[in-house]
This record gives structure tokens, sequence and C-alpha cells, in this order.
């Protein structure tokens, strides 16, 4: 691949913004104890590294019907630099899906997936991986859940302080103007990440219970516009079920889907998430959990 097929973004350094949440994967203490080399920087805010670059390749129509479908290999820690990159489509494509990823300043693979626009004749990244499922009986952090449980029926809005304070901290990668003030479509609209948080955030707060004490983290990402954008001001419903239950010898993982609607009843926003769940650090497991 030359560099006229490939959409280059500026080596920009993400921010942990939960490096205070003491006992999450965030923390240096915890991360450091689980093997990790410091606090890790959320998946979903790598995600919004990208827009400009979609931007580009799509238009303004990826933040209606496009989606960016990413698998994260390699943890990065607050502020180390990392660079995202996309596949250029063919020019006047309507349905298109191309490569996406991301990787740190010493060309270490942080990301990779797919980015769309329209509807593919293709499925993306995370539709197309085999999920390895097994039986819920085979697991004990997540024994509680099953493929198709319902994770709730919420009506919510998008975290729009947790937005803005982010841009003002000068800590998103990426602030476009819309997400402050006008867009095209009307008033400001969601970031990737913030997105992610309305379709995660409170689908899986009462789940954790059922969990106990435990470390999770992010694995894996889509968000997938069907009607899009979604806006900062406007309350939507939000549901969800699991999709798929599965472990490797150190996590064990959780797949689930999720989706926004709004007053008209049109899907605005879909997400598939992978949260792994460290063994490690389940009581659960005591020592029997493989090191990290």
């Amino acid at each position: 691949m030359t560099a006229n097929d490939t959409i280059t973004g500026p080596l920009r350094s993400p921010r942990n913004l939960a490096a205070n949440v003491a006992g999450s994967i965030h923390d240096d203490t915890t991360a450091t104890s689980l093997g990790f080399r410091g606090g890790t920087v959320a998946g979903s805010i790598h995600m919004d590294q990208f827009p400009p670059l979609l931007l580009e390749a799509f238009g303004e129509g990826w933040f209606e019907t496009g989606s960016l479908s990413l698998y994260f290999r390699h943890a990065t820690t607050d502020g180390e630099p990392v660079q995202a990159f996309l596949e250029r489509p063919n020019r006047g494509e309507p349905d298109a899906q191309v490569r996406a990823w991301a990787t740190t300043g010493d060309d270490i693979l942080v990301t990779e997936g797919t980015a769309s626009v329209g509807k593919p004749a293709v499925a993306s990244a995370l539709h197309s991986r085999d999920l390895r499922p097994v039986e819920p009986g085979e697991l004990r952090i997540l024994s509680a859940m099953k493929p198709g449980l319902g994770l709730g029926d919420y009506r919510l809005t998008v975290d729009t302080e947790r937005q803005y304070s982010a841009i003002r901290q000068g800590a998103m990668t990426e602030p476009l103007d819309w997400y402050t003030s006008v867009s095209p479509w009307g008033g400001p609209i969601a970031s990737p990440s913030a997105v992610v948080g309305l379709l995660y955030t409170r689908l899986l707060a009462e789940a954790k219970d059922s969990m106990g004490a435990h470390v999770g983290l992010f694995g894996a990402i889509e968000v997938r516009f069907r009607h899009g954008p979604v806006f900062l001001d406007r309350s939507y419903r939000v549901t969800g079920e699991v999709a798929a239950l599965s472990q490797t010898p150190k996590t064990e993982v959780l797949w689930f889907d999720s989706r926004a609607v709004d007053s008209n009843d049109n899907v605005v926003a879909q997400m598939r998430m992978m949260v792994r769940q460290m063994k490690q650090s389940s009581p659960l497991y005591g020592d029997t959990a493989a090191p990290r």
C-alpha cells in the first residue's frame, strides 16, 4: 500500500481520563499489579482520533450511516503517542468499507479493524469475527450471564459535561467544532467516545454487581450509525443484550450489543462491545488464573 492509498492522521497523545478511578485498569497501581505498564487509556478514547480521517474518506455521511469497528491489540498509557490510519476508499463509492488501524510512535499496533459508510456488502471487522462462545457454566465471573440476556431498557442522554470537559482540558485528541457548537445537522453532536458512553455505561452498571470484585477492560468496540448523528441535547431509548460469552487463559470475555432509538423509533446508533474480565483480579479464581 502506498502513501496515496492511505489517509494518515497526525501523531497525538491520548490521555488516560480515568487515572483517578482507584481499583480500575486505568489506575497505575492496579494496572501494574496485573502486569500492565501503567494505567491504560480506554479504547473508546482512541476512537476519537479517527473522525478527521473518516470525514476525509467518507464526508459528513460517516456520522449518518458510518461505522468504526476496532479490535484493541496493545494497551497504551497516559500521553503515549498514537497515530491513526485509514485506507483510502474508491472515489464516489456510496457503500464502502476500508481498513482502519492505529500504532504507537514505535510502530506497535494499538488497534485494527474496519471503517465504513452506507451498507457495504461485507461484514465489519467485529461482525465477521468468530466470537468463540462457551457455555456460561464454564465461567466464574460471568456465571450469571447468558447469550440473549437483556441488559436493560433506559431513557438516557449523552454525558455532555464529560465531552465538554475533555475538550476544555485539551484531553480530546481531535475535538471537532461540531462537538460543542452548530453542526451540519443543527446542534452539537457526540464524539465516538461519547456514543460509547451512552451505549455502555448504564447498561452494564447492574450487570457488574453479579460479577463480584474484578478488573475489566475494553477489548473491542464497534460504533455504527443508522440514522445519525447522536445529538447532545436529546434523550434516547437505550437497550442491549448479551451477544456471546467466551474466555482465554487470562480473561473471561463478554460480548454485547446495544442501540439508541430516537423518539421516532429510528435506531440512531448501534454498538458491539467486547469487555475482558481479568481472571487474576477476581477472588473467584484465587491463585489459579494464569499470570499476564
